[in-house]
């Protein structure tokens, strides 16, 4: 299966749990705590099995889902560390993707809108005032403007786009971890991984979350 789908298996029907590795002070003289992935990936070498059943009273978390789940704890500061493994581990469990805002255009829409009897209009403001003849006399009138602004702004769109990214790159990162060999005992994991730019050249055909 893909690297999407073993996420989504290991947390969404085995219901695997983060442990997220906790920062030790090598300067205050702690020791230096290794990686769930690190640990994990001696026991298969050793040939040993990895522990079952720790987070679900009753039941049995199938090991590959538990190692599946030391890996993405496992995630570099370089590609979110931990704040990324949550959001890796949170859309897995509902099957959604990240969402990269698809077919959003920015539209220069007014800041405020009133509606009265005849219909909804623009807010204006007034901007300064001028001097003009009206019906043979000098006359002061305001000089009136629409505030308006970009929704959704290109801003919001490009940052977006760019956590959509930053996901794929983190799952091709845990991608390269799962395949090394001996680590998985049933579940191997295939290549390929979401399209890194689906808003270029097509539609999703996954539900998102934002």
């Amino acid at each position: 299966m893909s690297v999407q789908q073993a996420l989504e298996w290991a947390f969404r029907v085995e219901c695997a749990q983060l442990e997220l590795p906790t920062p030790t002070d090598v300067d205050q003289g702690q020791n230096i705590g290794f990686g769930l992935e690190y640990v994990l990936m001696q026991r298969a070498v050793l040939g040993c099995k990895v522990d079952g059943g720790q987070y679900k009273i009753g039941s049995y978390t199938h090991e590959d889902a538990e190692v599946i789940a030391a890996i993405v704890a496992g995630l570099p500061d370089s590609l979110g560390g931990k704040r990324m493994a949550i959001r890796v581990a949170e859309l897995a469990r509902a099957g959604l993707e990240p969402d990269w805002m698809p077919g959003a255009t920015p539209r220069c829409v007014p800041v405020e809108t009133k509606r009265n009897q005849h219909g909804e209009r623009a807010t204006t403001i007034v901007v300064g005032t001028e001097r003009v003849v009206s019906r043979g006399k000098w006359r002061t009138v305001d000089v009136l403007a629409c505030p308006v602004t970009y929704t959704p702004h290109p801003q919001q769109i490009e940052a977006a786009r760019r956590a959509y990214g930053d996901w794929v790159k983190a799952l091709a990162w845990v991608k390269d971890g799962l395949q090394v060999d001996g680590l998985m005992r049933e579940i191997e994991v295939a290549e390929g991984l979401p399209r890194e730019r689906p808003w270029v050249g097509g539609l999703p055909t996954r539900a998102t979350r934002s």
